[in-house]
């Protein structure tokens, strides 16, 4: 019986860079409220969201994907060919096959890069990350790159005074590679598919032509809200636990940026000190979905108020409904 060769892989995996986009198109709350029965005020009250970027016909799913990756792997300082997998996480990428990520990894001149789609929602960025992770180990590909992305706008009912302001377009990407020590933690993830009426697509693209609307993105508000705030504070504390880090020790935290009322209601719970950066990309830039993590981490690091081997917290969490949470080291 012959013998399988052991993989030869790196001992750890970490994040080497990370890059942005967001649309050019900057829609304040004033645009939602031309459809809607609702004022400034309590959108802002509601959600912390003051504006948010929609997409235009250019800005598709592969074009915010590449300018973001090739912003990461400029941070990562590696160069397109030394990508050996690409993954993409997104729940708006029309085409059901091919994988959106192929396109993604030959417009950025990979050699022959892995590459394919996850559907994970709000959560898709950590699962896109711990499988990252596991290919740097495992010695699959020795740089791994990361995209969620979102044009959720295709996606809003502008009519539906619950979701019409939350949601926005963009796209962020990180570069993992090998590491000589931990910096990407043990995730913790599942799903509670129990709960999947609670995020939901209005109907399926099969009934589409037959109900004479557009799917939209629909949500139980308060079930939501209630499930984040006590079931996904519980799950950032084990991840926070499994990496043998303490809130104290903790310097960022950059929670799924779906509410800043969540976001609150998160910090007060995990009681994480004042010294704690706390990501709330939120307010300019929405609900993002896959994009919002690598968004917000993006901009923490390009603002100055996290920096370079800063230790974070991370959390994404929604339709499935699906969780991960990990702990990791800034790049």
């Amino acid at each position: 019986m012959a013998k399988i060769r052991p993989s030869k892989g790196s001992p750890y995996a970490r994040i080497l860079g990370v890059g942005g986009y967001r649309p050019t198109r900057v829609v304040p709350n004033e645009v939602i409220l031309e459809t809607i029965d609702s004022s400034d005020e309590w959108i802002r009250s509601r959600s912390g969201i003051e504006t948010r970027h929609w997409a235009n016909d250019e800005e598709t799913v592969a074009a915010m994907s590449v300018e973001a990756s090739g912003k990461a792997i400029a941070d990562a300082g590696i160069t397109a060919e030394q990508i050996g997998a690409v993954v993409v996480s997104t729940v708006s990428h029309f085409k059901q096959t091919p994988a959106v990520a192929t396109e993604i990894a030959d417009k950025l001149g990979t050699d022959k890069a892995a590459a394919f789609d996850i559907s994970a929602g709000c959560a898709g960025f950590g699962y896109g990350l711990t499988l990252a992770k596991g290919m740097v180990v495992e010695g699959s590909a020795e740089y791994v790159l990361v995209i969620g992305v979102e044009r959720l706008s295709d996606l809003t009912d502008l009519e539906d005074r619950t979701t019409a302001f939350l949601f926005g377009d963009g796209a962020g990407a990180v570069v993992v590679g090998p590491s000589k020590e931990p910096a990407i933690g043990p995730t913790v993830w599942g799903s509670e598919g129990d709960k999947s009426e609670t995020i939901k697509q209005t109907v399926p693209w099969t009934e589409y032509d037959s109900s004479g609307k557009f799917p939209a993105i629909t949500q139980e508000g308060q079930a939501v809200f209630r499930w984040a705030v006590f079931e996904m504070a519980k799950v950032a504390k084990e991840a926070l636990d499994a990496a043998g880090v303490t809130a104290d020790e903790l310097d960022v935290f950059i929670p799924h940026q779906a509410n800043e009322r969540i976001i609150d209601s998160m910090v007060k719970t995990l009681k994480l000190p004042e010294s704690v950066t706390v990501a709330r990309d939120v307010r300019t830039t929405g609900n993002t979905s896959a994009a919002s993590i690598p968004l917000a981490m993006e901009r923490l690091l390009a603002t100055g108020e996290a920096k370079s081997g800063d230790t974070a917290l991370v959390i994404g969490f929604g339709a499935g409904l699906v969780y991960a949470a990990t702990v990791v080291t800034l790049p």
